[in-house]
């Protein structure tokens, strides 16, 4: 089937769901949504999957719009790879939904809610497809009012009423900022196309390229969550539905990125390292700042929100060293940082659609997301807990899961800044390192916290006691995710060409060959360019184990320097796993072996010399994540209030209560100077309404008196 029959099939899926929306039953809506969502996510992924491994690319023309053009749409290698990556999150996401929205019957409209998951389906792929201004903003707004409406679906929580309000206007404030940026690329190209513009904005001017640099790269940055714009996001994802959730942290953030990347490397390429040593700074900072909120959260999914601002930031420092790398002359090096930067959002966007939809079982079979009143619940959710573990492994960067493999080749392309001539960027890039390195070890904590204290110990409520496990259609989404979790980072060297065809274009250099050498390749010239020397070494390392019946390049992800330093850095998660297998086979073996020739007793766990550990006892979330709080009180700065209770004439206090509330860094900071600055305005103003007709007939006089005075002036 073609292309356009099959990009054709899926509007047309989507067009059906929205109008079955309205004419199935109500209490079939979960079910079918399930099945056309489904269905669109598998026709989407076969269709993006073959224009992202072909040499094919897809262009139409749609209609003339009066002077302005004609519209167009368009899949090319990068565009491709995004509507891959949101086909493999709507798939699980449509399955999960059929059983997760039950529980809205009788209490909210699911029409409504069905109508608006497939119109927003739409608009994502047309923001991917669009191959002009028009098109794009167009579609930009229908997928920002969609989401908004999604958000605000429970709109009788006033929650959720002003989350969806801050989400919108800061959407469309951003919207402003991205279509200003485009004017003037299309100014200076003389069309709104963007094939045009590709080819016509090589000359633009240094004042004018940074402002649509910074135009483009804070209005998308909204959409991304990026500091100091991701107000939104901690405040939407708590009230959203929960697969409305996993698709804001899995695919609409991802818009943001695509906005960044198709403007700053493709259509208005920036020509100095400035612009992308820029955005290294500002990811590296987001990604700090998002993991440290995350930490000390309990509430499971503002977690989660906060822990997606991290991650966007590292996806964002890979695209800001790959900027810096293509514009002083290391293309290669670009290529692989620009590989790292979508191979980490791909993994993003399965690991935290997972763990959204772990929460969404969580909370279905005990009633709660607060981590401080779970515990336990691993004995009654085996299978949820699990799926959810595999999740928390792949977003703490821990071997041999996705999120290692990316987070690890970022922090390497990020050492590689040593190859630059200028010292001022080297300590740019050091200090970044830096920061990505402390975010990494932050996530490690955040997320043994949230595994730790939500799923093992002691249940620290009724709900947590009497947990049930999640049914079929809520484990079978989560199984899904889980095992791309595993395959992203067993075979990253069979990923990693596929994300190089659509970084290529973009940093005009291949990365493959860098990064994948040849070894399970014989009598090619790929590999008759590896000295001798060099592939016995990694055969006698065990690089060419499975040569011959596995196919591909090899196993090894190794990028290959100067004849004095051959090996700048090296990884294989497939045989690291193979090596875990075979040390924990090997300590079973003696275990078992041993407990032949002496009888084990089992006996109740000590603890500590009492009669019974109760819950109380144990620690809490609160209570893990309270040394990073306390370390890095600077940064936090919670807000603390204090009521207590005294007895006997003031001289003794029987009960102290101690509240402390979140105000975030960049509300302090950045947001509220100008808000305190406003207030005492109003204030001033306030003071001259003092209810007397002759004062307010001489503000008029004196108003009247400075305009002509003006006027004089002025001529």
């Amino acid at each position: 089937m073609r292309t356009t029959e099959l990009l054709c099939a899926f509007f047309l899926l989507c067009a059906t769901g929205g109008i079955l929306a309205f004419l199935a039953p109500q209490r079939r809506l979960p079910l079918v949504l399930a099945v056309v969502g489904s269905l669109a996510a598998a026709v989407l992924l076969v269709v993006s999957g073959i224009l992202l491994v072909s040499a094919a690319e897809f262009h139409a023309a749609l209609w003339p719009l009066l002077n302005l053009g004609t519209l167009k749409v368009g899949v090319d290698h990068l565009s491709a790879f995004f509507l891959f990556v949101t086909a493999l999150v709507y798939l699980p996401v449509s399955i999960f939904s059929g059983a997760y929205l039950e529980k809205y019957l009788n209490h909210y409209s699911l029409r409504h809610l069905s109508a608006l998951y497939h119109a927003l389906f739409a608009s994502i792929v047309l923001v991917l497809m669009a191959n002009d201004v028009i098109s794009f903003l167009v579609a930009w707004e229908f997928m920002s009012i969609a989401s908004y409406l999604l958000v605000n679906y429970e709109f009788e929580r006033p929650e959720s009423s002003r989350a969806g309000y801050v989400m919108l206007a800061m959407s469309e404030g951003g919207t402003i900022a991205v279509a200003i940026a485009f004017i003037l690329i299309a100014v200076a190209a003389g069309s709104l196309d963007f094939a045009t513009m590709q080819s016509s904005t090589l000359g633009l001017s240094g004042p004018l390229r940074t402002a649509i640099f910074l135009l483009s790269f804070f209005g998308f940055a909204v959409k991304a969550g990026l500091v100091p714009l991701n107000s939104w996001l901690p405040l939407a994802h708590p009230v959203a539905p929960t697969n409305v959730s996993a698709l804001l942290s899995a695919v609409i953030v991802n818009l943001g990125i695509y906005g960044i990347v198709r403007v700053n490397l493709d259509l208005a390429p920036t020509t100095g390292a400035a612009h992308g040593l820029f955005v290294l700074v500002v990811g590296s900072i987001s990604a700090l700042i998002g993991i440290l909120y995350a930490t000390i959260q309990t509430e499971m999914k503002r977690l989660l929100a906060h822990s997606t601002i991290e991650n966007m930031g590292i996806v964002t420092a890979g695209i800001g060293a790959a900027m810096v790398f293509v514009a002083m002359g290391h293309q290669v090096v670009g290529a692989i940082a620009l590989i790292a930067a979508l191979y980490h959002l791909a993994n993003h966007s399965v690991y935290k659609a997972l763990l959204f939809l772990g929460t969404g079982a969580v909370e279905g079979g005990t009633g709660t997301r607060d981590l401080d009143l779970l515990g336990g619940i691993n004995r009654h959710m085996p299978w949820t807990s699990g799926f959810f573990l595999v999740g928390v492994l792949s977003i703490a960067a821990l071997p041999p899961f996705n999120g290692f493999v990316s987070e690890w080749l970022t922090l390497q392309t990020v050492l590689r800044s040593a190859e630059l001539a200028s010292t001022p960027i080297k300590i740019a890039f050091a200090i970044c390192g830096a920061l990505l390195a402390l975010t990494a070890g932050l996530a490690v904590t955040c997320f043994v916290k949230v595994f730790a204290m939500g799923f093992l110990g002691l249940p620290r409520s009724t709900g947590a006691e009497k947990a049930t496990e999640a049914g079929l259609g809520v484990r079978a989404p989560l199984a899904i995710l889980a095992a791309l979790c595993i395959l992203l980072g067993l075979l990253p060297t069979y990923v990693i060409p596929v994300i190089d065809r659509a970084a290529a274009p973009l940093t005009h250099a291949r990365a493959t060959g860098a990064l994948v050498p040849p070894f399970f390749v014989s009598n090619t010239p790929q590999q008759d360019q590896l000295p001798p020397a060099f592939l016995s070494e990694f055969h006698d390392l065990g690089a060419m184990v499975g040569r011959g019946f596995v196919p591909g390049r090899g196993l090894v992800v190794l990028h290959r320097g100067e004849e004095r330093n051959p090996v700048i850095f090296a990884m294989s998660t497939s045989y690291m796993t193979a090596g875990f297998v075979f040390i924990l086979g090997a300590i079973f073996v003696v275990f078992r072996a041993l407990t032949r020739y002496r009888r084990l007793t089992r006996g109740p766990t000590w603890d500590g010399g009492l009669r019974k550990l109760t819950p109380a006892v144990t620690y809490t979330a609160t209570g893990f994540s309270n040394p990073v709080r306390v370390i890095f009180d600077a940064v936090l700065r919670p807000a603390a209030s204090e009521e207590s209770t005294e007895a006997i004439a003031g001289h003794f206090r029987v009960a102290i209560k101690r509240e402390y509330t979140e105000v975030h860094i960049i509300d302090r900071f950045i947001l509220q100077p100008p808000i305190n600055a406003l207030r005492t305005l109003a204030m001033l103003a306030r003071r001259m309404q003092v209810g007397h007709v002759n004062a307010y007939a001489a503000y008029v006089l004196i108003a009247i008196l400075v305009v002509l005075i003006v006027g004089v002036s002025a001529f």
